[in-house]
C-alpha cells in the first residue's frame, strides 16, 4: 500500500483528506503538535478503512526538529501534504509582533522548513509528490488579512519554484487553492455558500488533482476568475476599497 504523510492532521480538512485516501487504501501518518489527539482518529480509520494508521509530534515551528521528525517516520510517505495553517488575528498582529511571527512562522517558514526535508528525500528518490494547501489570500494584499495574506503568498511562490526544481527529479508539486472552506478556523466568520467548500470537497479535489498531476487546483473554480479579476485592479484605484 502506499502510504501519505499529513502535517497538520488535526484539522477538518486533514480529516477529510485522510478518510478520502484511508477510502483508497492508502496507508495514513498522521502528524500534528499534540499527537495523543490524533488517537480517536487513528482508531476510526483502521477500523473503517482497514489501514495502517501511525500519529507522530510535529510542531510546524520547531524548525530545528523537522529532520528528525521525517526520519523517524516508520516509512518515507509517497505523498506529503501540508496542511497546517493559522488565520491569526489580523488587528492584533498589526500591534503585536508575537501574533505576527506566530502567522509568518506557521504559514510559511514552517512549512518551507519541513518541505525542503521532504523535498531533499523525493529528489533522491526521484519520486514523489508534494501537496501544499495555500490560500487565496496571497494572490493580492488586503487590508483586512495582509499578514495572513503575505505569508501565504511567499507559501505558493515557494512551491512554485520548489516545482521548477523538482520536475527534472521526477517528483510532482501541487499548490492549492481552497479559497473558504467550512471548518473551525473559519466559524468565527460569514461566509458565501457559493463560494465556500466543504472539507469533503476539498479532499475530493485534492486526490483527483494528484492523479491528473495538476500544478495549481482551485477547489471553486470560480476563484480563479475572481482573483484574475482582484489581480486586474489598479493599485491606484485597489488602495481605496474596503477589502
Amino acid at each position: 500500500m502506499p502510504t501519505i504523510l499529513l502535517l497538520g492532521a488535526g484539522s477538518d480538512m486533514a480529516i477529510a483528506i485522510a478518510r478520502k485516501f484511508a477510502a483508497e487504501k492508502y496507508n495514513i501518518q498522521l502528524a500534528a503538535r499534540a499527537a495523543d489527539t490524533l488517537i480517536p482518529q487513528q482508531q476510526d480509520l483502521q477500523v473503517r478503512y482497514g489501514v495502517t494508521v501511525t500519529t507522530h509530534a510535529f510542531d510546524a515551528t520547531n524548525f530545528t526538529s523537522h529532520a528528525a521528525f521525517y526520519a523517524g517516520l516508520p516509512a518515507t510517505p509517497d505523498i506529503t501534504i501540508c496542511v497546517f495553517g493559522y488565520l491569526g488575528d489580523q488587528e492584533k498582529a498589526q500591534q503585536q509582533w508575537d501574533e505576527a511571527v506566530n502567522i509568518i512562522n506557521t504559514n510559511y517558514t514552517g512549512a518551507v522548513s519541513i518541505l525542503n526535508v521532504v523535498a531533499n528525500s523525493y529528489a533522491d528518490r526521484k519520486q514523489g509528490v508534494i501537496v501544499g494547501i495555500s490560500s487565496v489570500a496571497g494572490e493580492r494584499g488586503r487590508q483586512s488579512n495582509y499578514i495572513y495574506g503575505s505569508a501565504k503568498a511567499g507559501f505558493t511562490a515557494y512551491l512554485s519554484g520548489l516545482r521548477n526544481r523538482l520536475f527534472r527529479s521526477g517528483v510532482h508539486v501541487m499548490s492549492v487553492q481552497p479559497g473558504f472552506v467550512n471548518t473551525r478556523m473559519t466559524q468565527h466568520l460569514t461566509l458565501p455558500p457559493l463560494l465556500t467548500a466543504q472539507p469533503e470537497a476539498v479532499a475530493q479535489a485534492i486526490f483527483k488533482g494528484i492523479e491528473k498531476k495538476k500544478n495549481v487546483l482551485y477547489v471553486k473554480w470560480h476563484w480563479r476568475y475572481i482573483m484574475l479579476i482582484i489581480k486586474l485592479i489598479p493599485e491606484s484605484i485597489f488602495k481605496k476599497l474596503s477589502l
